[in-house]
């Protein structure tokens, strides 16, 4: 008997502490959470933003296993927000189902309809995670505040209002958001969606609003590869790599994460981690550099260019009626990089004929050496048969201005804008290299004052800063990652009026149409036609804009005094995307060497500081990929 109420007495004293002990937790974590979403006193506590998208909560018992992560998560000692998209495949089944019923449904019904697949998840993983004790709630992205523009299939987000998620997380609750989607700002407050990869721009743009420490995107792929696993089974997981080397491979066409989100964490700062839904791996850490202070109104719609640079004393080397065939960049770069000259701006014209034009700009201490490089190499590239043939141009005297930010992606015009601010000052571009989120010209140095202040002024940009490089590339590899993007088009305006403001009128009218461009090149001989100097302007489009782009051109080219327009679906455009490739010659001669080892012409080069993209035949991308990750031992 004895025993018994031994046993009893323990079992009690034994409960009391375990109630006690769950006591003492629930308080701690409640202080915690007071003080961690309003960056008080005990930094102990993190807030954190969870992403999963459509393949991690495909079914009951993936949402499940989401579920549990959260909880862990939370009994880490952390408060959680986290935003989901529509189940598997559901978002693809409501659009077929719009489309039987009609060929064109309106994009307001199709806003209202496609937002109800993210609204199933919000409500299914909450009550997955209320089944395992921890409190939860599921908000829609109206309800959360999530403010866009009026604009249906595509809105971005002007701002969002915390008050009510931060209400939940001190109450102890997980936040379950629904992706994708928020509220009009004007008229009837209609529902809107963020377009493709809106879930993502969901979660970065929380973060940023909430000051979260960090931003986890969770996947099915275990974090940013050095290329498309797909095609490339040996590609490696990175574990970081820099926001503008992100920015770069998902304009590409790398998927893993959407370009809007990169922008946002870029622009406000925000710890990005993308990671596999399958695993506990670290997964891959996106590094943003120290933000400028910016509003949170206007999230998504700030001006797009951040900053005005600008690099002096370089110089520009032209090579003429270079042979159109295989290995010829390869040579001309490889011996450059063999002499120790590093190069910075690389870009390659359009065929004409059997041959076409190369430029590159260098140090002008370097230009007596690089000078003597091109004509050495120029009879070797030609066989000997005809040395006079080719021509090599040197312009001593010139300046590189750039303008930068992360905003300009995927917003048609802003080109257009800078190449229009130059014209209008009187300033003639000489050379057009671009990037995803840079624009830069080359110019004559007697302009460059006249052009940085005419750019500042247009770009409402304090002070211009001379480019003294990305010093986050000091550690970087020189090439992070291969992109390929298989839907590009190349248009081609042949016989454009050397004159300034040329470039901002065809792609303004490009901009108007909302044709976005990528990579433009401008040939750098001239022909006289009627006693007018002319040159060709070429660039890269999405394959779905080519037949609208040539249209529109075609319509304008009698008007503006151009010859043919000219568009070629049939390419691919592969590049490389490294920071570590700023000060380093030879990555862009390694690059070409290895397409001409496997029989690969390049049609068209274009550059940026920490990009070198190739146009190829489309017939030829896949392998081109495949062929210059393995020359940079990245599998």
């Amino acid at each position: 008997m004895r025993n018994i109420s031994s046993l009893i007495c323990r079992t009690a004293i034994a409960e009391g502490r375990a109630k006690l002990n769950e006591t003492i937790q629930a308080v701690i974590r409640s202080v915690k959470l007071d003080r961690g979403v309003n960056g008080e006193k005990n930094r102990a506590m993190a807030l954190i933003v969870q992403k999963y998208g459509g393949t991690s909560v495909g079914s009951a018992e993936r949402i499940q296993a989401v579920a549990q992560r959260i909880v862990e998560t939370v009994q880490a000692g952390n408060a959680l927000v986290v935003v989901v998209s529509a189940m598997g495949k559901t978002t693809d089944v409501l659009v077929k189902l719009a489309h039987e019923l009609s060929s064109q449904p309106s994009r307001r019904e199709m806003d209202m309809l496609l937002a109800t697949g993210e609204q199933v998840t919000i409500a299914l993983l909450s009550i997955a995670i209320q089944e395992l004790g921890q409190p939860a709630i599921s908000l829609t992205g109206a309800q959360v505040g999530i403010v866009t523009e009026a604009e249906h299939s595509r809105a971005r987000i002007l701002e969002i209002a915390p008050d009510r998620i931060e209400r939940h997380l001190k109450e102890g609750k997980v936040v379950v958001v629904a992706g994708f989607q928020g509220v009009s700002a004007t008229g009837d407050r209609d529902i809107t969606t963020l377009g493709r990869g809106g879930s993502d721009t969901s979660a970065v743009a929380l973060a940023a609003a909430l000051k979260a420490s960090a931003c986890e995107i969770y996947t099915d792929v275990p974090g940013i590869l050095t290329t498309d696993p797909r095609i490339v089974p040996a590609a490696q997981l990175l574990t970081e790599i820099t926001a503008d080397e992100m920015l770069e491979l998902a304009s590409l066409g790398a998927k893993v994460l959407h370009p809007r989100a990169v922008e946002i964490a870029r622009n406000y700062g925000v710890p990005l981690v993308v990671r596999s839904s399958w695993t506990q791996e670290a997964g891959t850490r996106v590094i943003s550099p120290v933000p400028q202070p910016r509003p949170l109104t206007g999230l998504e719609i700030a001006r797009p260019v951040d900053a005005v640079e600008f690099v002096l004393n370089q110089a520009k080397i032209a090579m003429l009626q270079v042979p159109d065939r295989a290995g010829i960049a390869g040579q001309l770069f490889g011996t450059l990089a063999t002499e120790n000259i590093d190069v910075d701006l690389i870009v390659q014209s359009i065929h004409e004929g059997n041959t076409n034009d190369i430029a590159f700009t260098v140090d002008r201490q370097a230009t007596d050496r690089a000078q003597a490089v091109a004509e050495a190499i120029s009879p070797v590239l030609h066989d000997n048969l005809n040395p006079n043939s080719p021509q090599v141009l040197v312009a001593g005297d010139i300046a590189k201005v750039s303008i930068v930010g992360a905003g300009m992606i995927g917003r048609p015009g802003v080109a257009a804008q800078m190449f229009k601010t130059l014209a209008d000052a009187g300033v003639n571009i000489q050379m057009i290299s671009t990037s995803e989120i840079k624009v830069s010209c080359v110019i004559a140095s007697a302009d460059c004052d006249r052009a940085i202040a005419a750019l500042c002024q247009k770009f409402e940009i304090d002070t211009a800063a001379k480019n003294e490089g990305d010093p986050q590339a000091v550690s970087a590899p020189a090439v992070r990652g291969v992109a390929l993007d298989l839907d590009r088009a190349r248009l081609a305006v042949l016989q454009v009026p050397d004159r300034p403001g040329m470039a901002a009128e065809l792609f303004g009218i490009l901009a108007v149409h909302n044709i976005n461009v990528d990579a433009i090149v401008q040939s750098q001989r001239t022909r006289i036609v009627s006693g007018v100097a002319m040159r060709d302007i070429a660039c890269t489009i999405d394959r779905s804009d080519a037949a609208a782009a040539k249209q529109v051109l075609e319509a304008a080219s009698v008007q503006l005094g151009c010859g043919a327009v000219v568009v070629d679906e049939s390419i691919a455009k592969v590049s490389i995307v490294g920071a570590g490739m700023i000060g380093k010659p030879g990555v862009a001669a390694q690059m070409f060497n290895s397409l001409a080892a496997a029989g690969i012409n390049i049609q068209m080069i274009s550059t940026s500081d920490i990009k070198t993209s190739c146009v190829v035949a489309e017939s030829q991308g896949i392998e081109a990929l495949k062929t210059i990750h393995q020359a940079f031992g990245l599998g």
